[in-house]
Order: structure tokens, then sequence, then C-alpha cells
């Protein structure tokens, strides 16, 4: 991976699904989509919190992301359904180290 920036999405999860693995599915496949996307890597421990990076070519590409209608209107339900709590980190990507596969 040559340089680029990393947008790490630190969550916990409330209880229930309520919608939450549909609009989930929706939200990689639409950031997929979009101009400047590279990648996403997400985990979520049995306690309800998860952390998603995603890495993209460019800070304008990350507001773009941001600024998306349909990640906007998922994001107003994470803040009133999903998430009991969130934070959000922006970051660049120097250089990368891979042992193993």
């Amino acid at each position: 991976m040559t340089t680029c920036y990393a947008v790490i999405f630190t969550s916990t999860r409330t209880e229930g699904d309520n919608g939450y693995a549909a609009a989930a599915q929706r939200m990689a496949e639409l950031a997929s989509q979009q101009p400047g996307f590279l990648d996403v890597e997400s985990v979520r421990g049995a306690d309800g919190v998860g952390i998603t990076v995603s890495y993209w070519q460019s800070e304008a590409a990350i507001l773009a992301w941001r600024d998306n209608p349909e990640h906007r209107l998922i994001q107003a339900s994470g803040r009133s359904e999903w998430y009991s709590a969130f934070h959000t980190r922006v970051c660049r990507v120097e250089r990368e180290y891979v042992f193993g596969q």
C-alpha cells in the first residue's frame, strides 16, 4: 500500500440488530464505489466494541465520503439506534510492514 489515509472508526454497539447488519453491508458496498476508496477492515468483539479502518487515496476522498447523502442518513441512525458511543480518527499512512500471508 502506498501513502494513503486511514479513517479509524471505533464504536460500541447497543443491544439488538435493529437493521444494523443490512445497513453496515450497504455502507461497505457504497464506500467501495466512492472515488478514492482503497480498502476496509473491520472487527467487533463479543463486548460490542468494534474497529473499522477504511483506506482512502486522499483527504478529499474522505470528505466526499463523509458528505455522501446516503452515508449521512445512516450516520444519523447510528447515533440514534446502533451506537452507545463512537469516535473517528483520520490518519496519514506513511508506510506498511507485512508478515506472512
